[in-house]
């Protein structure tokens, strides 16, 4: 299902405004990724976008693009989809803001899925909004729910799910909607990494009763220590992958020794204009008006 956010309003909980439906149907910077479409924003444009979209009728779910996500949906037509129907597509990692930035989008900022999760959680203007935690291993998200709860007292979150790491079966499925829909979070956050949480997202989203999901990937771990996070020059050099690969090396050195060097590959001959990646859809039909690259 495609976000109503990223299509036209569809129907809310409540009655949608005349001025809130004008705002789905204006125009947004978009840059081209090896035919993904991903959000030319900042943080600050991204929490901008993330505020109006909680202002206003509808749901949808915002995914995190990263170099992986990028050479898998070139192989995985499902998770290309689920890109494309995102409501909001941020660059989730150097490489991918640094194309954006060579395409004229200056202000384009790596926003990754865990920052961009201490953020929302913590600002004060989204204080009022619930959340709901989807992934981690056994007891993660609750362990997750108390750091966030001794972080901001405000912070409301009103449930949890851990899920098994294979496909839920019928009764597990109609369980995590019954939960989720007696809670009935503004906001679900669903870590458990690209593609799955894609295809999750694109495949639940009509069955949830929320707001926004959230693809944050290992953002779970991150908040509750079991991936240490490197410094700020590291993210800026584009080598937080490195980084993570020293502390997994087992699990994540065939994933990056296959990816890193096709994207570099695909990535110079899209930009030298050699080839053309057409993104899945070609037109999409931006989420706000007014806004900028900020």
């Amino acid at each position: 299902m495609k976000s109503s956010f990223a299509i036209t309003p569809a129907v809310s909980r409540r009655q949608s405004a005349p001025s809130e439906e004008r705002t789905l149907c204006s125009g947004g910077s978009l840059v081209n990724v090896l035919g993904v479409r991903v959000d030319a924003l900042s943080m600050n444009g991204v929490l901008t976008k993330i505020a109006r979209m909680l202002r206003a009728p509808g749901k949808g779910y915002l995914s995190a693009i990263c170099v992986y996500g990028v050479m898998e949906a070139q192989r995985d037509a499902e998770l290309a989809a689920a890109y494309a129907d995102a409501a909001l597509a941020i660059p989730d990692g150097m490489p991918i803001a640094w194309v954006g930035r060579f395409q004229g989008h200056r202000k384009m900022q790596r926003v990754a899925g865990p920052d961009l999760m201490r953020e929302v959680i913590l600002r004060s203007e989204f204080a009022h909004y619930t959340h709901f935690f989807y992934g981690g291993k056994e007891g993660v998200a609750e362990e997750l729910a108390t750091h966030f709860r001794e972080l901001a007292p405000w912070a409301k979150v009103v449930g949890t799910y851990t899920p098994p790491f294979r496909a839920l079966t019928q009764v597990e499925e109609r369980e995590l909607i019954a939960r989720i829909n007696h809670c009935k979070p503004d906001m679900i956050w669903v870590g458990i990494g690209t593609p799955k949480q894609d295809k999750f997202m694109r495949r639940y989203l009509p069955h949830f009763d929320t707001r926004l999901m959230f693809g944050v990937g290992a953002a779970f771990d991150f908040h509750t220590g079991r991936i240490q996070d490197c410094s700020a020059w590291i993210k800026r050099a584009g080598l937080q992958w490195f980084h993570r690969l020293i502390q997994d090396p087992r699990r994540l050195w065939w994933r990056y020794l296959r990816t890193n060097p096709a994207f570099i590959w695909h990535i110079a001959l899209q930009l030298s204009g050699l080839h053309t990646y057409t993104p899945a859809v070609k037109q999409r039909i931006a989420q706000f008006a007014g806004d900028t690259d900020s």
